[in-house]
């Protein structure tokens, strides 16, 4: 049944589904209609706010770019591939690689959202490499483990509340820090990594499309790779002169790129010593960044094999300033304050965990990142809460602020499953060279958003922090 039902939401997605860009482009038109007729915005407030967000998620939008290629440079190295053909001989079916690619993706995940590019790169490997694997539905394995990084190291709405003198304390919302033992350490958020580790993986295999006429990766291709790409190391011999010139030895020695390495190497010890183990995404991207250099051992090696990995990213580049022109009309109109302040007003006691997750992934169609997201729903729904437990102990007030902000977080990740934003963090990588979109992918995973809905929306409501 499952199944069945699986692949009728697949077909309707691949039907009714523009392109990435294209649902960016309505979800702007709606996003501004929204403030003009509800919220009765002047027309010129709506496009100066689109335009005022438009530039505010570059930082972010560069995070993105290089933390897909430094991780994928990475990929490219030698030592992965053997590692990954070693793999290959213990993983032999497509049940065992959708298993297994779940597993593997939900705990990189769990350290940090970055690391989907690693799942990424082990995914499209093993396609190559097993027949008989559904691509389509691989690449909607790998996206559905990018839902479980709110419950772990990076997840930005407990980081913040844990930070000294954020913004919330600054505007006098909070009085003090919440620790991440209400948060992260709470009972609510291991139960939800349980679920994630011990339970999506088999889930997974009782919704694998029973379909025969799906596409395999070789069924895929663009047409662009028309031969085996040489080596990164051929390449970069390749490139030398036929005599003795000092460039090469430049190009192709290890002596100054080894500096760099122990330059990198001691930052990033000096980092964890004097922070602990704080995860973000700029050291994650300068790890990245050295351990490849480490791998590539020369840096001609290390440009080819960043060259490779930047081959298509284009979708990250120009979609990201719209996503962001959307956040922007939610923040300066006032639209998600209102949407926020909706849930504030009918919130009690007992549902305000359910209309927290419902928040959550309701505004995240339209802030698809949840720092973003709680700057402007998060002050409403935490003063709503404080008024709601008006009298309780401060203890239990706390408790109840850190379950509606674990409830935001994880309505905000899961709705992920039913809009296109993050797959450009997969499709640089799963679909280079390939013919595949957003709609090939999107209808293999509406049947796990609403098995997940209900589970999320039970654990949020009723399970002890």
């Amino acid at each position: 049944m499952l199944t069945k039902l699986g692949e009728k939401f697949t077909s309707l997605f691949q039907k009714f589904m523009p392109d990435a860009f294209v649902f960016a482009i309505l979800l702007t038109i709606v996003t501004a209609l929204t403030a003009l007729f509800w919220l009765d915005t002047e027309p010129l407030k709506i496009i100066t706010s689109w335009y005022e967000g438009f530039w505010s998620l570059l930082e972010f939008g560069m995070q993105i770019v290089l933390i897909i290629v430094t991780g994928f440079a990475i990929a490219l190295s030698p030592i992965i591939n053997k590692g990954i053909d070693k793999l290959t001989k213990y993983i032999k079916t497509p049940s065992q690689v959708y298993f297994f690619v779940v597993l593997i993706g939900v705990c990189l995940s769990l350290i940090s959202f970055g690391w989907i590019v690693i799942t990424c790169v082990l995914a499209r490997e093993l396609a190559i490499r097993i027949k008989g694997i559904n691509y389509p539905f691989l690449v909607a394995c790998v996206y559905f483990t990018f839902c479980a990084w709110v419950c772990g190291f990076s997840s930005s709405i407990p980081l913040l509340l844990g930070t000294k003198d954020n913004y919330l304390i600054k505007s006098g919302v909070l009085q003090e820090t919440i620790p991440t033992t209400y948060t992260l350490g709470s009972t609510l958020n291991i139960v939800t990594i349980g679920l994630f580790v011990i339970f999506t993986p088999v889930f997974i295999l009782l919704i694998v499309p029973r379909i025969k006429n799906f596409k395999e990766f070789k069924d895929m291709s663009d047409g662009t790779e028309t031969k085996e790409p040489i080596s990164i190391r051929e390449e970069a011999l390749s490139l030398n002169l036929h005599k003795k010139a000092l460039s090469d030895m430049l190009n192709n020695g290890f002596l100054f790129q080894a500096i760099i390495i122990g330059m990198g190497m001691t930052y990033i010890i000096h980092h964890f010593y004097t922070k602990g183990f704080e995860l973000n995404f700029n050291i994650m991207i300068f790890i990245f960044l050295i351990v490849g250099m480490i791998l590539h051992k020369t840096p001609m090696r290390y440009v080819i094999a960043m060259k490779r990995s930047s081959s298509n990213i284009s979708g990250v580049i120009y979609q990201y300033p719209f996503y962001a022109g959307i956040m922007g009309i939610m923040q300066h109109t006032g639209l998600g304050k209102e949407l926020a302040n909706i849930m504030a007003s009918v919130a009690t006691v007992e549902t305000y965990p359910f209309l927290a997750f419902l928040t959550g992934g309701v505004v995240n169609f339209a802030i698809p990142s949840a720092g973003g997201e709680f700057a402007v729903v998060g002050p409403s729904i935490i003063n709503a809460i404080q008024d709601i437990g008006s009298g309780l102990p401060a203890s239990e007030v706390t408790g109840m602020i850190a379950r509606a902000s674990l409830a935001i977080a994880y309505g905000e990740s899961l709705t992920n499953l039913l809009q296109p934003f993050f797959l450009l963090l997969v499709f640089p990588i799963m679909g280079a060279g390939l013919k595949i979109q957003a709609r090939d992918v999107m209808g293999y995973l509406v049947i796990p958003f609403i098995v997940f809905f209900i589970i999320q929306a039970l654990l949020v409501t009723y399970v002890p922090l």
